[in-house]
């Protein structure tokens, strides 16, 4: 069973990234973090947000 996907608000992908919300708007508008908009609202895939975070991750 795959598991379903799930739209993330700005405040909630700021919490995960553990950074401010003008850093994940200031992401979206660079166009390095994908986002979509619905109405007036920046909505974020939880898998983008993992995609991203891995992608930059440093071990």
């Amino acid at each position: 069973m795959t598991s379903p996907k799930r739209l993330m608000r700005v405040g909630e992908v700021a919490d995960v990234m553990r950074v401010s919300t003008m850093t994940v708007y200031r992401l979206i508008n660079s166009g390095e973090l994908v986002a979509t908009r619905i109405g007036r609202s920046w909505r974020v895939w939880e898998s983008d947000v993992n995609t991203y975070l891995e992608q930059r991750c440093q071990r």
